[in-house]
């Protein structure tokens, strides 16, 4: 069997982002191909809309993989979650005065 010679790189570049944002997927191991588009627009979505950043810190060398990207919540990103928690918590009061939720700490179990 005869092996191909190897490409070189260069004509390959510049990649466009959405595939340089598979390739960094793929880098994390196999994945199938909705996952990977989900991955993708998941992470481009947050990073753009400044919801979360990459983060500077890593892991100590010996547990970290060099190709791995580390994120964090922005300060935008903690604002909103606190939005939502506080979104949710108004839903499941409503819900509780509507008798549709037992009471915190009541062993009334949910019936139809």
């Amino acid at each position: 069997m005869t092996k191909l010679r190897d490409p070189d790189v260069a004509v390959f570049l510049p990649l466009n982002p959405v595939v340089f944002r598979i390739l960094m997927v793929l880098t994390e191991g196999e994945r199938h191909g909705y996952s990977i588009v989900k991955e993708v627009e998941k992470e481009s979505k947050l990073l753009a809309e400044g919801i979360i950043e990459e983060s500077a810190r890593r892991p100590d060398p010996s547990d970290d993989d060099a190709r791995r990207r580390y994120f964090r919540l922005s300060a935008l990103g903690r604002r909103v979650v606190r939005a939502e928690a506080a979104r949710l918590d108004e839903l499941v009061r409503d819900a509780r005065a509507r008798d549709l939720l037992p009471e915190p700490g009541t062993a009334e179990g949910l019936t139809g």
